[in-house]
Order: structure tokens, then C-alpha cells, then sequence
């Protein structure tokens, strides 16, 4: 992008601004040629600069695609009889919000900020699934339902410590980000390889971050341990 344009970008109003990220994202969901750097603008305006109205322009624009993403999901049928759909997008972007400010991503282009979005939906509608999978398991062995609830929470509460635990004993953003792809979204190797080529060459580069995460965790277990305790996670 030349610095003319940069300029030029920079200085247009949120209402302009708009539109133009309004048609990037119809080029993009029709598979026409897009730079997205737009919507690059308004995201930057949203995260770097706080600005409250860019956000809220920012999650208006991407709402259609999450529910496009949504509704296409092959456990919608599923997912829908547990959740609603506004339920699942609210927490798809309070994810993508808390992913920027503690994980400081940065991306380069609409597809990639497109392809992590979708990922973060994903994770959300297996969490939910899994959620509601293991209260149905407990009630099955325990008529007393009525617990299941609490335990719900404590499971949830342990496994976000657990989570900011292991995060911090990661070494760069890289490892950070296949970390969560993987183990919190649920993605495959070669579904991040093929969603972020831009950010990692290959499947290869994917599995050579996930063996050095592995062996790091290895080496630090009994930092993780007790940072686990200082958390107040149970069963460690």
C-alpha cells in the first residue's frame, strides 16, 4: 500500500469508511479480488485507537458473515437447540475482543482476519456442544441435575486459568496463536496452514510450533503446576 493511500485511508470519516469496508466484504464473500485494507482501517481504529463507534461499525459489518458461517456449520441443527444464534455470535465476538487485547494479534489482510474470526465461531459452537454434552452425561448417572450447573462453572472458571496459565509460559505470538488454533478452536494442522498462509508457511511450520510448545510445557511443568495453584485450579 503506498503512503498516498495509507493517507488517503486514514483520512476518510467513519461514514465513508463504511461503505467502502461494506463492499470489501461483498468482494470477499463473492470471491472477488479485495486488499480489505478498509476494513484493515476500521479495525485499527477500533483496537489501536479505541475508538467505541468503529467497533460497533466493525461488529454491524461482520455480523452477516458469522451468521452465514453459522448457519452453514454441519452441527447448526445441534448447536441452534441448545443456543440462539444472536447468543452464538455475541460470544464469538467477545472471544475475537478478548483474543486482540491479550494476545495482540495483528493482521495483514481481510482474509486472515476473516479465517480467524470463523475459527473463533467454531470453538464457540464445540464448547457450547461439549458444555451441554457433560451436564447430559452427569444427569445420566446423577438425577440430581441440579448441580450439574455449579460444576459447569467451576469447569469453565479452571479451565480459563488453566488456559492464561499455559499462555504465559509460551515464548512469541506464533506459539500463541497455534496454541489457541489448535487446542481452543480445535482447528487442524493443515486447516491453520491452509486458513494462514501468510503467517505460517507450512503444515510443517505448524508442527514444528506445536512440538516446540509441547517439549516447553514439558520443561516448565512444575512452573505451570504452580502457577495452576496460585489460580486456585483444582486437582493439580
Amino acid at each position: 500500500m503506498s503512503v498516498c493511500m495509507e493517507t488517503a485511508t486514514e483520512q476518510l470519516g467513519l461514514a465513508e469508511l463504511t461503505v467502502y469496508c461494506t463492499e470489501e466484504l461483498y468482494q470477499h464473500r463473492h470471491r472477488q479480488p479485495t486488499d480489505g485494507r478498509f476494513c484493515m482501517e476500521l479495525l485499527q481504529r477500533a483496537t489501536l485507537r479505541h475508538m467505541d463507534e468503529a467497533w460497533n461499525v466493525l461488529l454491524r459489518l461482520l455480523n452477516e458473515s458469522v451468521l452465514i458461517w453459522l448457519r452453514a456449520h454441519p452441527s447448526y441443527s445441534l448447536a441452534i437447540a441448545y443456543d440462539s444464534e444472536e447468543n452464538y455470535v455475541a460470544l464469538t465476538f467477545t472471544r475475537f475482543w478478548s483474543a486482540l487485547r491479550t494476545q495482540h494479534l495483528r493482521f495483514s489482510n481481510l482474509p486472515m482476519l476473516l479465517s480467524y474470526l470463523h475459527a473463533i465461531l467454531n470453538s464457540v459452537v464445540i464448547d457450547t456442544l461439549r458444555s451441554y454434552m457433560r451436564i447430559k452425561c452427569v444427569s445420566l448417572f446423577d438425577p440430581a441435575v441440579a448441580e450439574s450447573a455449579d460444576i459447569a462453572v467451576e469447569e469453565t472458571y479452571d479451565e480459563d486459568c488453566t488456559w492464561n496459565a499455559i499462555q504465559s509460559l509460551l515464548e512469541n505470538e506464533d506459539e500463541r496463536q497455534i496454541m489457541y488454533l489448535l487446542y481452543y478452536c480445535g482447528l487442524k494442522p493443515r486447516e491453520i496452514a491452509a486458513r494462514f498462509p501468510e503467517q505460517f508457511r507450512d503444515v510443517k511450520e505448524v508442527y514444528r510450533l506445536n512440538h516446540n510448545i509441547i517439549e516447553r510445557l514439558r520443561r516448565k511443568r512444575d512452573r505451570l503446576r504452580w502457577l495452576l495453584r496460585e489460580e486456585g485450579v483444582q486437582d493439580v
